[in-house]
């Protein structure tokens, strides 16, 4: 059986900057990443529907070691696509990607201290590999299906139904009637760029989301690379932009009232009192779910122009023509859109397993947001909900290095975190507190849980990073062992049968 130092499942966005940080902290190790799809970029390649583009911008949900050097910040789909392959290409990742590798199941054998990583071929052949190490960045979303709600009579429309994670190549929507579902972030990139083309669009949500315009270019980042290196540009604007997210999200938790009058204030000046009240007043407060980022006020101008407009109230029912709402009124269309959002997955649905015994999240603990009580040599990225994604990304691959660097000057080969004496009845808590998506709150039951440090999820960039760059990498949390590992063909075929049985 093949047999690395480190396996990486997923080669987008989080597991092509894992492999970078190994290449750069690591360099002595042996590592392989494996991808269920034929292309990299994960959400930035399977994407493709019209405006598509990122909620952050790219000086924080870039990498820290790679400079995002185009004019617009807030970027587009296509741009972040180049720059991952862009990416992996600079730092020979792409020869170690394996394309068409589906992981079914993981299996840890604790006799030869190894994972048996179970794959599925897009031929259908069924292959085995082995690493001492598990690096999970496949990102937290089914590639295979989306969410979608139960509607009353969704098989009675006649016209054309569209997901957006599935996108017709050749749809063509200018001078159609388009309904789209949905008042989140897909949405909102949708509905402006259709009506750009022609459509006439209409959004229909059940109740309003925060939207925050901002510029699609940061001034200072393009002031900056024309006289400093891209590097320093880089590298200050980073900077600026971590602190004002951070500043500005602090004030929006800290300061509910004030904050929610101020969003609304900046909205009414774009699009006058009437809509505000009726379109966007949400009931909750700010970042009790995730807001939504329009660039140059994007939704606003087709707003203004005629050619968007937004419907607030409940689906009643869809007909043969579009949709009935609860008000009564009927809306037509050619063509509706339902962005409805993501059906979300606990590690990618892959079926994990320690010698004989499944493993269940729900039971296990977060260790500081990156590994979990009981699993041994495993840790996992799962970005923040507050702010970029890559921020977190970067610094779970840099603890990742500095605990494999402490495990080999240390020799040990097994690290597990385990629960301690006064860790047994801790108060537990939710995977993520205070965040009230649906998206997030549907699969909540199937997360580990998290409790007092070290088993904290804090979505905290600032706190996080001191965790990382500052603590020790050895505490009693952490249980290191060394084990002789012996060639024992009949242990390690046993284990085979076992990810083989899992997979079936």
């Amino acid at each position: 059986m093949e047999q690395v130092d480190v396996i990486i499942v997923g080669a987008g966005l989080s597991g092509i900057g894992a492999a970078v940080h190994l290449k750069k902290g690591c360099p002595g190790k042996t590592f392989t990443i494996l991808e269920g799809r034929n292309a990299a970029a994960g959400t930035w390649d399977l994407f493709r529907y019209p405006g598509i583009r990122s909620d952050s911008d790219m000086h924080t949900l870039g990498y820290s070691f790679k400079p995002w050097t185009e004019a617009k910040a807030i970027a587009d789909g296509p741009a972040i696509r180049k720059y991952v392959n862009e990416t992996a290409d600079e730092y020979g990742i792409r020869e170690h990607i394996r394309f068409g590798h589906h992981v079914d199941s993981v299996t840890w054998n604790s006799k030869q201290a190894q994972w048996i990583i179970s794959s599925t071929l897009t031929d259908g052949r069924c292959i085995e590999l082995s690493a001492n190490f598990l690096f999970m960045c496949g990102g937290y979303y089914s590639y295979e299906q989306g969410y979608l709600p139960e509607f009353d009579g969704s098989e009675n429309f006649k016209g054309q139904v569209i997901h957006p994670q599935f996108w017709p190549e050749d749809l063509d929507y200018a001078g159609k009637k388009v309904l789209v579902i949905g008042s989140g972030a897909t949405a909102m990139t949708l509905v402006p760029a259709m009506a750009e083309e022609g459509a006439s669009v209409t959004m229909v949500q059940r109740s309003p989301t925060y939207v925050v315009s901002r510029p699609a270019e940061d001034s200072l980042a393009n002031t900056l690379r024309r006289w400093l290196p891209a590097k320093w540009a880089y590298a200050i604007t980073r900077f600026k932009n971590v602190t004002l997210g951070g500043i500005f999200y602090r004030r929006m938790r800290t300061h509910p009232k004030q904050a929610k009058e101020n969003l609304l204030k900046m909205v009414r000046a774009e699009i006058g009192e009437e809509m505000v009240e009726k379109h966007f007043t949400p009931s909750y407060n700010p970042w009790d779910q995730r807001m939504c980022l329009i660039p140059d006020g994007d939704l606003y101008k087709s707003i203004n122009n005629g050619t968007t407009r937004i419907v607030t109230a409940q689906i009643d029912q869809w007909t043969e023509k579009g949709l009935k709402l609860d008000s009564g009124e009927e809306l037509e269309a050619d063509i509706i859109v339902t962005a409805t959002g993501l059906q979300l997955e606990v590690m990618s649905g892959i079926k994990f397993n320690i010698d004989n015994r499944s493993v269940n999240f729900p039971d296990t603990f977060t260790y500081k947001g990156m590994m979990y009580s009981g699993l041994p040599n495993m840790a996992h990225t799962f970005g923040y909900i507050n702010a970029s994604w890559t921020l977190r990304a970067d610094l779970t691959a840099e603890y990742v290095c500095q605990l494999l660097n402490y495990m080999d000057s240390t020799g040990q080969n097994v690290v597990t975190p385990t629960l301690r004496q006064e860790d047994k009845g801790m108060e537990t808590r939710d995977w993520i507190e205070d965040f009230s998506s649906g998206y997030m709150q549907r699969m909540m039951h199937l997360l580990p849980k998290q409790g007092h440090d070290p088993w904290r999820n804090t979505q905290n960039y600032k706190l996080d990073k001191a965790m990382i760059r500052r603590a020790p990498i050895a505490n009693d949390a952490l249980v290191f062992n060394k084990i002789s590992v012996q060639q024992d063909k009949q242990d390690m075929d046993l284990t085979v049968q076992q990810a083989s049985r899992a997979v079936a």
